[in-house]
């Protein structure tokens, strides 16, 4: 192994805090990461990493070490990024890791279409509504649809999207229309389990206020939600990309649009401060650049 393949593996398993998470990503036997570690720590004539059953720490020199590591690494991809075609020809793997269904209806057009541009790419894409780690799991982009961002994320907000509240009309006609947020306490509502969903949040009076709401029926997908309130089970609030479908045929009808609810953002995410890619950020303004707005 040479030098700068030391110090990537170095990093790896710093930020994973154990051999077999690295092992696992790399493919390899947990005993070959041991021993380049072990390898390096002989070469520097240091100890980087104190070693426990369940995690590893670095020590003081570890600690300086790995500020070392990234300065250089990032210098040397700055470097190869700027150098040569590579400029021009994006080339490497990215792993994306990507929403359920927007990912499906939104952005799977767009990343074929670039996997299609940009043969030297190698586009893994990972489809899931979990907020994964992207260093610990090797991603490196994320697209996220929240509110706001989380505190520490490295992003960039490239789109906002109107929530939608909607009902089936043969629930409105049995139970009557809400007028007003404060009047949802006596409805049925279908909580999206990924968000706060017993508080709904509506601008009233030129603020936003939460209000209460009972959710019998709740799940962590939108398109199940919306079937659950086309059979009359109660009243749904989903993304309008989501939602709008369900409107435009008739299945639903929106409610509540004098009372807008906060708009969600859509973010690049990436795992951390530090060089991008020239792949990766070829690939963000790709996606930001067809879905801003």
């Amino acid at each position: 192994m040479d030098r700068l393949d030391s110090m990537r593996l170095f990093m790896r398993v710093a930020e994973l805090g154990n051999f077999s998470a690295v092992a696992k990503q790399m493919d390899v036997a947990r005993s070959v990461v041991t021993r380049q570690v072990a390898a390096l720590e002989q070469h520097l004539g240091i100890k980087l990493m104190a070693r426990s059953t369940r995690r590893l720490a670095l020590t003081a020199a570890g600690v300086a070490y790995l500020d070392q590591c990234r300065a250089i690494l990032n210098l040397v991809e700055i470097a190869e990024s700027d150098a040569g075609e590579d400029r021009q020809i994006p080339r490497g793997r990215i792993r994306i890791s990507v929403p359920l269904v927007y990912g499906m209806k939104r952005l799977a057009p767009l990343l074929l279409d670039f996997a299609r541009q940009y043969p030297d790419v190698i586009v893994e894409m990972n489809y899931s509504d979990r907020r994964v780690n992207l260093i610990e799991e090797g991603f490196d982009l994320a697209i996220r649809i929240t509110p706001q961002s989380a505190s520490g994320d490295v992003n960039r907000r490239i789109a906002t999207e109107r929530l939608v509240v909607a009902a089936a009309p043969e629930y409105l006609a049995r139970h009557g229309t809400p007028r007003h947020p404060a009047d949802l306490i006596h409805h049925a509502c279908l909580g999206y389990t990924v968000a706060e969903s017993h508080m709904w949040a509506f601008r009233v009076g030129g603020k936003f206020e939460k209000f209460p709401v009972r959710s019998h029926v709740s799940a962590n997908n939108g398109n199940v939600l919306l079937e659950a309130a086309t059979l009359s089970l109660g009243i749904a609030r989903q993304p309008e990309f989501i939602a709008a479908e369900y409107v435009a045929d008739g299945r639903l009808l929106e409610i509540l649009s004098d009372y807008p609810s906060p708009e969600l953002g859509i973010f690049e995410v990436l795992p951390g401060n530090h060089y991008v890619p020239h792949r990766v950020r070829v690939l963000m303004d790709w996606i930001s650049q067809r879905i801003a707005r």
